[in-house]
Parts: structure tokens; sequence; C-alpha cells
């Protein structure tokens, strides 16, 4: 992992945003989540380019805030009977708390950087697509993404801004750019989703859990019921 100044962001021949529609992109990021000077800059891209922005902590957003770039130049391949929606394109965000080491290469930090690249490319590399209330685990379900988590799921939630309201961004070429929050699950409220359904699972969630911020302690709800 390497950290670049915004400004120091090369292109590279893959499938990318246009650098109008970058502009666009990058200005639309700090007015919905605030000011930012540092980009996670991929060293290696295969297909799309994937970087991954860090919003710092703020005095009134006490979190980090950290969304991917590059996804939505890939359009994918969402059903027929849904593309009234326009969900061929989008981007993710996580909120990490203000104490996360970012810079750390420890898998124990680095964890939820490594969902927001692999989910990226979920849609590429399976010809698939990825959308709300979907939820994305390791090739073994049960295998937990670090020795400090539990968690071994994401949930996609839709995104939020620094104001806690949703996300309305469009492209002029490209259209519609939908935002989906990872929200990490334990093994057992994937089960519970599962078998049960998206809303009975939040509704189990109190007030204070249900915040987008990643909580590596909080409640697993899934054993409550």
């Amino acid at each position: 992992m390497q950290f670049f100044d915004k400004k120091d962001r090369k292109n590279e021949n893959l499938l990318l945003y246009t650098k109008e529609e970058l502009s666009q992109y990058e200005k639309y990021i700090e007015e919905q989540f605030g000011s930012y000077d540092q980009v996670i800059h991929e060293i290696v891209s295969p297909d799309i380019h994937l970087d991954i922005i860090i919003v710092p902590p703020t005095k009134e957003n006490k979190y980090y805030k950290l969304v991917t770039m590059g996804m939505g130049a890939y359009k994918m391949q969402v059903p027929q009977e849904l593309k009234q929606y326009e969900l061929e394109r989008t981007e993710l965000v996580l909120y990490l708390p203000p104490t996360w080491n970012i810079k750390s290469n420890r898998e124990e930090d680095y964890w939820p950087i490594r969902q927001l690249k692999t989910i990226a490319r979920v849609p590429i590399q399976y010809n698939t697509w990825i959308g709300y209330g979907h939820t994305i685990s390791n090739e073994q379900e049960s295998t937990t993404y670090a020795s400090n988590t539990n968690f071994c799921s994401m949930l996609l939630l839709n995104a939020i801004n620094k104001n806690y309201q949703t996300l309305d961004f469009r492209m002029k070429e490209k259209g519609k750019i939908n935002f989906y929050q990872l929200f990490p699950l334990y093994k057992e409220e994937l089960e519970y989703k599962q078998k049960k359904e998206l809303n009975s699972l939040l509704n189990l969630f109190s007030d204070d859990d249900i915040m987008p911020i990643v909580n590596n302690n909080r409640t697993n709800y899934g054993i409550q019921k």
C-alpha cells in the first residue's frame, strides 16, 4: 500500500473515468464527505484503476471516510428487469474510527481496505452486479477477516454523506453513480439474514450499533435471537 498526494495520481491505460469525470467526482466527494489530501493509489491495475480516497476525521465527523474512486468506470451486468433503476455503476464507502491505524499494512488494520478493493472487482471477475442488500463473504463464509475481528461478511447499504444524507450523483456520459456503504456482519448475522430478510436483521440493531462506523467490538445480534 502506498499513499500519494491526490495531485500526484497518474493515469494508466485502463478502464477509467475521463479527466473531466475525475475532476467532477473529486469535487462531489469533497462536497459530500469533506476535504482530503491523501489517496491510496493502486500499484497494479488489471482492469479498472481503483484508488481509495481517505477523508480524515474532523471536529464534526470524528471518523475516517474511505471512498473508492474508479469502480464506477465499469458498467455492471444488471438484470434487464432492473434497468429502469440505473444500478449499473457504483462506488463503495466505508467508515473507520479515528483511532484506526490507516497507514498500517498489518492485516488487523488493513482488512477494511482489502475488502473495498476485493468487493469493487467482484462484478468484473464474476460478470455480475452488486447493490443494496447484497452480502459478500470470504470464499468460506465462516473465515474471519483478521485475527482481531469476527466479522466475515459485508452487507451493502445505501451510503450517506457527512450530514447523514443519501447521495445523488450523475456523470454526463456514464449516468448515475450509486454509492453503497460496506457494513460488516458476523457469521450468525449473515445466517439470520439468509433465513429471514434484510429488514428483520436491521431491526435487531440498537441505534448505536446501526451507525456506519466499523466497530470490531459491537454486539453480535445474530446470537441474541
